[in-house]
């Protein structure tokens, strides 16, 4: 990444402990982050958005005034090109749902190492999604179980793919890592990712999670 070219972030967070420690150490992790004046509450997180245009912002969910989901519904209707990262203390499945729905490209614990948010704020910024595999296949149980019975155990054959990309995006909506896939196809590592960005090319979609929300509600 280039070093002149930060990757601007904004903190909402209401507790002003954590948003100014974070900011503190983000600004100490390899001088790539530029780090916006942070929010207290989800309606100024509205408002800085608008106001400072922020490549990526760190949202907690519970905030006064206005939440983190419809914070972030509202950002994103107006700046579709801002990445969204939940930064909260809740992992209860609801919410990992709610949150990804809204638009959240990421989602991580507020005890995640310093490191961590780091790597997880390139990864968005780089079109890659911030879920682990297991947060990835809790939101998709979760979308099966809202659309009941019309989910079927097997994905219909998705035209414009190969038998082989249809059977790897069956394992992705099962919420597999490219290591697991290998395994279970017996092939290496890097041939799975070379086909899951050809998956997500041709499906239009820019992360392994909207592919696979996508594979099972259309």
């Amino acid at each position: 990444m280039s070093r002149i070219e930060k990757v601007r972030v904004l903190i909402a967070e209401d507790q002003t402990l954590i948003r100014e420690g974070i900011a503190t150490l983000l600004a100490q992790q390899n001088d790539d982050f530029e780090i916006l004046p942070g929010a207290a509450d989800g309606e100024q997180a509205i408002e800085f958005a608008r106001r400072y245009r922020p490549d990526v912002i760190l949202m907690d969910l519970q905030m006064p005034r206005v939440d983190g989901i419809a914070a972030t519904q509202r950002i994103l209707r107006e700046l579709p090109q801002t990445h969204i990262v939940v930064l909260t203390t809740f992992e209860t499945n609801d919410l990992i749902f709610e949150a990804v729905s809204a638009g959240a490209k990421a989602y991580l614990l507020k005890d995640a190492r310093i490191e961590e948010i780091a790597g997880t704020i390139r990864a968005v910024i780089n079109g890659q999604s911030g879920l682990s595999p297991s947060v990835a296949a809790r939101i998709l149980d979760e979308f099966k179980r809202l659309r009941g019975p019309r989910v079927s155990a097997k994905l219909p054959v998705r035209d414009g793919l190969t038998a082989r990309e249809n059977e790897i995006l069956t394992l992705i909506v099962e919420g597999k890592s490219n290591t697991e896939i290998g395994e279970r196809l017996h092939l290496a590592e890097g041939t799975v990712k070379n086909y899951v960005s050809t998956i997500l090319e041709k499906c239009q979609v820019k992360n392994r999670t909207e592919l696979a929300i996508k594979a099972i509600t259309y």
